[in-house]
């Protein structure tokens, strides 16, 4: 009985701990400020999306992972990108970005049965986008 007690105020307690504090690159990202002569693509998931862990590629190199309420800030040279799942992940979406210019790619993850096993993409307007990154946290900065 005592040690159920005391489970149950250790729970209680580790419920109260104060969230950590956001990483600077977090921050500086939430800035949406453009880099003059790149592109700048936020690739983001929603916190209400189911919390696979979902590898991306950026024209096929590997750049991170996604999960629920992340995103990942990609400062890359303007012209035609390619954003995809990794491995089995067929999902993808191609882009031609132009200098100065932040793009927004909502990315959603799709599992059946407990696993992941695909993504889609869709380019969403600046104001959502903002909106997704602001309740979300950076996972990756990505600049090749």
């Amino acid at each position: 009985m005592n040690r159920l007690i005391l489970m149950t105020l250790l729970v209680l307690l580790a419920g109260c701990a104060p969230p950590l504090p956001p990483l600077p690159e977090d921050a500086i990202a939430k800035r949406f400020e453009p880099i003059p002569g790149k592109s700048v693509i936020y690739l983001v998931r929603h916190s209400m999306d189911p919390s696979y862990i979902a590898p991306v590629t950026l024209d096929d190199r590997m750049i991170g992972s996604t999960y629920k309420g992340t995103y990942i800030r990609i400062e890359t040279a303007s012209g035609k990108h390619r954003l995809g799942g990794f491995a089995g992940d067929s999902g993808s979406i191609t882009l031609s970005t132009d200098p100065g210019r932040l793009y927004f790619v909502e990315h959603k993850a799709y599992g059946f049965r407990g696993s992941f096993n695909r993504s889609s993409f869709r380019l969403v307007d600046a104001a959502y986008g903002r909106e997704l990154v602001l309740g979300g946290q950076i996972s990756a900065l990505v600049s090749p």
